[in-house]
């Protein structure tokens, strides 16, 4: 992990423009805030290429799409590309219904991601490999890092496939994290929320493995100072203290400091 770049993040205060689900938006926008950039849901075609352009990531989220949210993600990627900056795709439930995949097909068409990340079964699901899933849940088993080289060979960009370990893929080179805790599961938005701290750290001038693994370990151990905390009993209490504990320094979440936070 690289702490430099989560530095730079709360120095800079990236706009993260979200276009994403809206069981999660709240969620979401707060852990961004506690993270320490600065998080937009802007989803109508009549202002999400507008607000691309004055972002520094798009983060594009299919976990409740409709048939007239996919014009906007497409323009807000679309102007993403043009400007430069990190683009996230998060096939959210691919597999589950042709609706679905079609719709992720039809914005990897036009949009050129920077990274995709989904679980196992939705990266699988990328990648034409069979995999079982439950709903929006990847409930299979197989060998993660091989759907994760066919993806990134197929759409020439990064992946991150979420999980017990963390599975990164950066051209043919594979890293991995083993942070976190399951409590992370039982909160609807964990999983989106990651996107969007991996597209605040997509925001800094390092390289990309760095980013990426800086986000995943960070947001792993921000989950495992939460749930070893005494007041923790469960998914509720693990929330909010997940949210507190993404705003701590890294030395806070190792345990090498005890009292402190980077916004004290």
């Amino acid at each position: 992990m690289n702490e430099k770049i989560i530095q730079k993040v709360r120095e800079n205060i990236p706009l993260i423009h979200h276009l994403t689900n809206a069981p999660t938006m709240n969620f979401v926008a707060n852990g961004t805030l506690a993270f320490g950039a600065s998080p937009v849901m802007a989803k109508s075609i009549d202002e999400a290429a507008d607000m691309a352009k004055n972002a520094d990531a798009v983060y594009i989220n299919i976990g409740t799409v409709a048939a007239e949210d996919i014009p906007a993600m497409i323009a807000a990627g679309k102007a993403g590309n043009e400007k430069g900056i990190p683009v996230l795709v998060d096939p959210v439930g691919n597999a589950a219904t042709p609706f679905r995949s079609q719709a992720v097909d039809r914005i990897l068409a036009e949009v050129k991601p920077t990274v995709i990340k989904g679980n196992a079964g939705e990266i699988a699901h990328l990648a034409g490999m069979d995999w079982k899933v439950k709903g929006v849940d990847s409930v299979g088993d197989g060998n993660i890092e091989d759907a994760a080289k066919l993806v990134a060979e197929k759409y020439d960009t990064a992946v991150v496939v979420s999980g017990k370990t963390d599975v990164i893929c950066v051209g043919e080179r594979i890293f991995t994290n083993d942070t976190g805790h399951h409590y992370l599961t039982l909160v609807t938005g964990g999983g989106c929320l990651l996107g969007s701290i991996m597209c605040s750290c997509l925001s800094t001038d390092d390289s990309i493995e760095e980013q990426l693994l800086t986000a995943v370990e960070f947001y792993g151990l921000a989950a495992e100072y939460a749930v070893a905390q005494d007041h923790v009993k469960g998914p509720g209490t693990f929330m909010a203290t997940f949210l507190d504990a993404l705003s701590m320094d890294t030395a806070i979440l190792k345990g090498e400091k005890q009292h402190e936070s980077i916004n004290s």
